[in-house]
């Protein structure tokens, strides 16, 4: 059977138990289509939630982000892991006991304001919009590479699929797909790493043989690494970073942007009880644990495993012949996520880092005249298994699990999406006597407007994917963090702090990112260069997320301190949020 039959066969049939599931689980009513009628265990919603968040940016992008930086990119890892102990030490137990089913829901009402749940919808719209379109485009390169299609048609497949279970299902559907989808996608990225880790280690266990001996050269693996990399003139593997500034920031900013996601926040809504939601989040930090203690051993071995396979035997020696490079290269070059140019005219694949100065007079005595071969980060993980030659079905299953991962987070936007304009736009702020009906209908034509939306700018992405996250995550750290950590944790600050505090971190967060990346992502539209000695005070684009929370916090505090305090039911709602029930005595003792 040829390996396209092979993925055809796997994609297939978990395309098949994603629609059998969202027909078996079909929402009946607004509380089963918003947070899946409020029954959904801890486990269950564990796992949900742990694929909900594994995005294509997990599970494609991020080894091969590290693969690229090394332990500097290490900070993915840190502050997305790092958001979820906030998630659940911070925010998700108090938002369940107030009981409602959105995050502009809670805003609303604590904050005592149209003004307040408005900006709330239009930044978690804007939040949900920009993260989705990295999804679509996740799934377009995985279609277009296993499927042999487009990656525009790979694009369209993908939101009929999501249209298929997400529009009639509803949370009640998707969470019960994105259970299927995290066993799917757990298991086709665990796989092919084990059977790397016995190949380059001899250890089956892809996090400890990271750290173990490279069995060919009898080194550590990462010292292996060391050496071949800068050999190419590229920076050591594990080499420290300079700015530790723009390090912390930018995983500050990851840590209170992956708690502030609506998405990931409206799955805490679906368990019955308050101590469900910190079990919830608890669960979710184990499953995903084993993705991510795995990702860095998948990038390492992947690094060394390319570079091994253009200089087979050793850095210094000729580089292989294009006309006999691997079959995995030709595949992918098909896709266009491969270039190859001979500078040198030598028929030999040269692969260097040529913008190291240093290394010039190194590529010169070789007769290199610069790097010949581009490897586009995001196919680091779905290569991985052709690179090592593993079997056929290794990469079927890699093909189901990337389009699972895509999949699962795309449906938890789209469903953020639609219950921000069905139910806090429609049903709260335009037309409060919307029947139960209406409201379904409302909801389901919201979420297919929304595949709509996101399926258009996936076509037509305003920039890069890696872009586009990148102010996903300052948005909801400069935005929503902020005020849900203040109306939970805050009596005083009142409506009117609240507003300018989110209008304050968004605008400031927007215009920083813009500056350096282009207005809206618009080629040569950006006023400074994107490189650090150009960044203010030496902070990132994407590391800004965190300076818009301090803002946020500082206006929100300051316009609230200068005006009058929240009215005393409200008062009084914050501190029965934040007091466990039946500690209502001890208190008044």
């Amino acid at each position: 059977m040829s390996q396209y039959w092979i993925n055809m066969m796997f994609v297939g049939a978990s395309f098949l138990l994603y629609i059998g599931i969202a027909v078996w689980a079909r929402a009946g009513s607004t509380k089963e289509f918003y947070v899946a009628g409020g029954g959904v265990h801890p486990v269950t919603n564990g796992m949900a939630t742990a694929a909900d968040w594994m995005s294509a940016a997990s599970f494609i992008s991020m080894a091969g982000i590290i693969a690229a930086g090394g332990y500097g990119t290490s900070v993915y890892l840190m502050g997305w892991t790092g958001g979820y102990v906030l998630l659940a030490m911070l925010l998700a137990p108090y938002l369940r006991k107030f009981g409602k089913f959105t995050v502009p829901d809670f805003i609303g009402d604590r904050f005592y304001s149209r003004g307040a749940r408005l900006v709330a919808v239009v930044c978690l719209i804007l939040i949900s919009v920009t993260y989705v379109i990295g999804q679509m485009s996740g799934a377009g390169v995985a279609f277009s590479r296993f499927l042999e299609v487009s990656n525009s048609a790979g694009i369209w497949i993908a939101a009929a699929i999501v249209f298929a279970y997400a529009v009639f299902g509803g949370m009640k559907g998707i969470t019960y797909t994105q259970v299927a989808q995290y066993v799917v996608l757990i298991i086709a990225y665990t796989i092919p790493a084990v059977f790397i880790a016995m190949q380059l280690t001899g250890n089956p266990i892809p996090m400890f043989g990271m750290f173990g001996t490279h069995v060919e050269s009898g080194m550590p693996l990462l010292d292996r690494l060391d050496i071949v990399v800068r050999d190419l003139g590229f920076a050591e593997y594990t080499a420290d970073v300079d700015n530790k500034l723009n390090m912390f920031l930018f995983t500050l900013s990851l840590m209170i942007g992956t708690a502030g996601l609506p998405h990931v926040i409206i799955r805490f809504f679906t368990v019955p009880k308050v101590a469900d939601a910190r079990w919830s989040a608890g669960w979710t930090l184990v499953f995903i644990a084993m993705l991510y203690l795995t990702a860095p051993a998948v990038a390492s071995m992947a690094r060394l495993n390319l570079i091994d396979t253009i200089y087979p035997e050793g850095t210094e020696s000729a580089a292989i012949l294009y006309d006999e490079r691997p079959g995995w290269i030709q595949t992918w070059e098909q896709t266009g996520l491969i270039k190859w140019e001979d500078k040198n005219s030598d028929g030999r694949i040269q692969m260097y880092n040529d913008a190291n100065a240093g290394f010039a007079p190194t590529a010169q005595e070789r007769g290199w005249n610069g790097n010949e071969l581009t490897v586009n980060n995001d196919i680091i993980v779905l290569a991985n298994p052709e690179i090592a030659n593993l079997p056929s079905w290794v990469i079927g299953l890699i093909a189901a699990g990337a389009i699972a991962a895509a999949l699962s987070t795309a449906a938890g936007l789209l469903l953020a999406i639609s219950s921000a304009i069905s139910h806090d736009l429609i049903k709260t702020i335009i037309n409060p006597n919307i029947s139960e009906k209406n409201e379904m209908l409302t909801a389901r034509l919201s979420m297919t407007g929304a595949i709509v939306l996101a399926t258009w700018l996936g076509l037509n992405p305003p920039g890069f994917a890696a872009q586009v996250v990148a102010l996903a995550f300052g948005l909801a750290a400069s935005s929503l963090f902020p005020a849900l950590m203040m109306g939970i944790f805050s009596k005083r600050v009142n409506n009117k702090g609240a507003i300018a505090g989110m209008l304050v971190g968004v605008v400031s967060t927007s215009v920083y990112i813009f500056l350096y990346l282009g207005w809206f992502f618009i080629p040569g539209t950006n006023t400074f260069a994107n490189v650090p000695g150009e960044w203010m005070f030496g902070i990132s684009p994407q590391a800004f997320g965190a300076i818009g929370a301090i803002l946020n916090f500082a206006v929100a505090y300051a316009v609230s301190m200068a005006t009058e305090a929240p009215p005393k039911h409200v008062q009084d709602l914050v501190e029965s949020v934040r007091t466990p029930k039946g500690a209502g005595a001890a208190l008044n003792h």
